[in-house]
């Protein structure tokens, strides 16, 4: 009877354990208050940062299981700051994600960047949520918000899948093509179309689902799984790996010149660059300096140090 009671508490541990959610989210909703009426009630903001914190952290994203360790650190922040029609907001997101390197505490970003483009309608208390397979649902406004989120989370699942193997990213920017594709459809909805931005959620999608790009994904691959996850045991062979990274983008460039994938890269990455290549012997060190001049030239300045 006992081996049977404990049996049962494995099999229900084995369940939990196997839907455990892949994203670990901090989201902030930011009230640019010199742009927003005091007739709004601030509460409401409130009541949407919780929301959109629950749809993140308690969704399940993926079929694969999660230790806690395993999940995908990420910060949003919403910033609203504008309102138009009763219940309908303009603003910003910052998405910023990261996830550990091997053996190590120290996490590695993944993305940094900023979607200038978010229009939504929200009233308090309505429920947020997301099909996949209506993704336009009743009301574009309303299914805008989570449409937005929903792309971004599979933007960041593809670059986390894509930098512990090879290609394993692929299905999650499948899906954030879809949404794109189905994207919701309004006068006040921007961000998803062609021709509205060449730095936009379309073109970022199209370059990672583009076979003219697909050694970025060798680059990716090779950036954290040869490269950061190395550091700690061979600095040596980690920063070949990166050198090996900054090789395949340099030919991506020759190929497609000021692609959005390019800077979306090396959005918020400087630092790190820098960090890992300050100690490297001189060859290496004016190998990296090569790459990263041509291909980083907002961050000239900060790698020149490496000089």
């Amino acid at each position: 009877m006992l081996k049977n009671f404990f049996s049962l508490i494995m099999v229900c541990f084995v369940c939990l354990f196997s839907h455990s959610q892949e994203i670990q989210a901090k989201l902030t909703v930011n009230v640019n208050k010199d742009k927003i009426p005091s007739t709004v009630d601030r509460k409401i903001f409130m009541t949407l940062q919780a929301n959109l914190t629950n749809f993140i952290n308690n969704r399940k994203w993926t079929n694969d299981a999660f230790q806690t360790s395993e999940k995908i650190q990420c910060n949003f922040l919403l910033s609203i700051n504008d309102v138009g029609a009763p219940n309908i907001y303009k603003g910003t997101l910052t998405v910023q994600a990261a996830r550990p390197a091997y053996n190590s505490t120290y996490q590695c970003p993944l993305i940094n960047f900023i979607d200038d483009n978010v229009a939504f309608k929200y009233v308090e208390y309505q429920p947020i949520e997301f099909n996949e397979n209506r993704i336009q649902g009743n009301d574009a406004l309303v299914s805008n918000l989570t449409a937005v989120f929903a792309y971004w989370i599979n933007i960041i699942l593809g670059f986390d899948y894509d930098s512990f193997s090879l290609r394993g990213g692929d299905p999650y920017f499948v899906k954030a093509q879809n949404i794109v594709s189905n994207a919701p459809e309004a006068g006040e909805i921007f961000g998803w179309k062609n021709y509205e931005s060449q730095r936009n959620r379309y073109w970022l999608t199209e370059n990672l689902n583009n076979n003219r790009f697909a050694l970025f994904h060798d680059a990716l691959y090779s950036y954290y799984r040869n490269g950061m996850d190395l550091l700690y045991e061979n600095e040596d062979e980690g920063r070949n790996g990166i050198i090996n990274c900054l090789n395949y983008l340099s030919t991506i460039q020759k190929e497609n010149p000021n692609s959005m994938i390019m800077q979306f890269f090396f959005q918020g990455r400087s630092t790190e660059l820098v960090k890992v290549f300050s100690k490297a012997n001189k060859d290496i060190k004016d190998r990296a300096l090569n790459h990263l001049l041509k291909l980083d030239v907002t961050n000239a300045r900060l790698y020149n140090e490496l000089k």
